[in-house]
């Protein structure tokens, strides 16, 4: 499996550990409104450490340029987690989470027009295990409940979700730094976030004791930082359509953390749509003889990024 597949596999691993750090973070006060500032405030920060290390000069954008941060600062990251946590609260969990699995269909569509990358039998084989699995791992979603302003919503959120690849990979193919896109995503959608919201109450919480702190951290570190830096990184070297599909891991590591560490059931049902999922990765990655993804040049992986001063990155 190449570097830039495993890379979008752990982005999706880290991101299925938003609902774990999401309870710890409710636990301590802080609102859902309050999650999306931090989450990219703190890794607006991490964001700017890491271009200091490697290449400032890397914090330069053209302002022809600045829809493309726009889009994935404020179009996705912004959008689609206001449209997710309304949909969360309009509709079942469970409905809410297949709504935004809206996203991979969405991605491959664009990009087939946008990118012009091949619609192949195996990425739409692909595209619909991932879905029919993340449909039996999220639940029954029951028949009733969904009312029109909660069907946009939850539209909302998949398109939202769906545009990060669009506008990351529109900017990656300008020749940005990765991590020049993830620095302008999270900063723009933090600043629109506390715009709307207000930002004083969650760094009030946060820098209430060390322990909130910490836990604010991590939680920015492991779902918002780490993923993004890798997921982008993975863009560079994977097509858009074939990475969300690949990213569809989080719902299986969710729904793992679920049952390990808050002991909630798992039906058979559930176990055979993360069979699903994981075999829409596995079968995304079978070497054929079809044209290989296109790979960024000095493309060089996440892990290196500290000891590499320099990188395009």
């Amino acid at each position: 499996m190449k570097k830039h597949s495993v890379s979008i596999l752990a982005a999706g691993v880290l991101w299925g550990f938003m609902g774990l750090f999401r309870r710890y973070m409710a636990d301590i006060g802080v609102s859902t409104a309050g999650v999306i500032i931090l989450r990219c405030g703190v890794s607006t920060v991490f964001f700017a450490i890491t271009l200091l290390a490697t290449d400032s000069s890397r914090f330069r954008v053209k302002l022809r340029d600045a829809w493309c941060f726009i889009g994935s600062g404020l179009c996705s990251l912004l959008f689609f987690s206001y449209c997710y946590f309304q949909a969360m609260t309009l509709m079942s969990l469970s409905a809410a989470v297949i709504f935004l699995y809206t996203a991979p269909p969405i991605v491959m569509i664009m990009s087939v027009f946008i990118f012009h990358e091949k619609l192949t039998v195996k990425k739409i084989l692909a595209l619909l295990m991932a879905f029919a699995g993340c449909v039996l791992v999220s639940g029954p979603v029951g028949s009733g409940g969904i009312t029109a302003v909660g069907l946009l919503y939850g539209l909302g959120a998949g398109f939202g979700y769906a545009l990060y690849s669009i506008f990351a990979r529109l900017a990656l193919d300008r020749g940005y730094a990765s991590n020049t896109v993830n620095f302008y995503s999270c900063l723009l959608a933090a600043i629109g976030a506390s715009v709307i919201w207000g930002g004083a109450e969650p760094v009030r919480v946060m820098f209430a004791s060390w322990g909130n702190a910490g836990l604010c951290v991590l939680s920015a570190l492991f779902t918002c930082y780490l993923p993004y830096l890798l997921y982008t990184y993975g863009l560079t070297g994977l097509e858009a359509g074939k990475a969300s599909i690949m990213a569809s891991v989080e719902l299986v590591v969710a729904a793992v953390i679920g049952v390990s560490v808050f002991k909630e059931p798992i039906t058979p049902l559930a176990f055979i749509g993360i069979v699903l999922v994981l075999s829409a990765v596995v079968l995304l990655n079978v070497r054929n003889r079809e044209k290989t993804d296109k790979v960024s040049k000095g493309a060089t992986p996440p892990f290196f990024i500290l000891f590499s001063p320099g990188v395009p990155y």
